[in-house]
């Protein structure tokens, strides 16, 4: 098996567009692509806070009860 490394960029839409001549025509072909660790965590956070955000187990939150403290509320942290 043969790999093959392309360096490219995505578009402003999140499109990848790859110019490599494979010189073989009307063939299947498999495309593999990774993507960093870093872009990973930015899909996970996103996921995880829409998934918080949906939650009926929060719903609490919203009740004007919930909000207990204030600003002047504790000691600023110096650290």
């Amino acid at each position: 098996m043969k790999a093959i490394e392309i360096k490219s960029k995505t578009d402003r839409q999140g499109n990848l567009k790859i110019d490599y001549p494979v010189h073989k025509s009307n063939r299947k072909v498999r495309v593999l692509i990774l993507l960093d660790e870093e872009d990973k965590l930015d899909d996970e956070e996103s996921l995880w806070m829409k998934s918080v955000s949906h939650n009926p187990a929060f719903e609490y939150l919203a009740d004007e009860s919930e909000d207990i403290y204030t600003v002047n509320d504790g000691e600023p942290l110096d650290d």
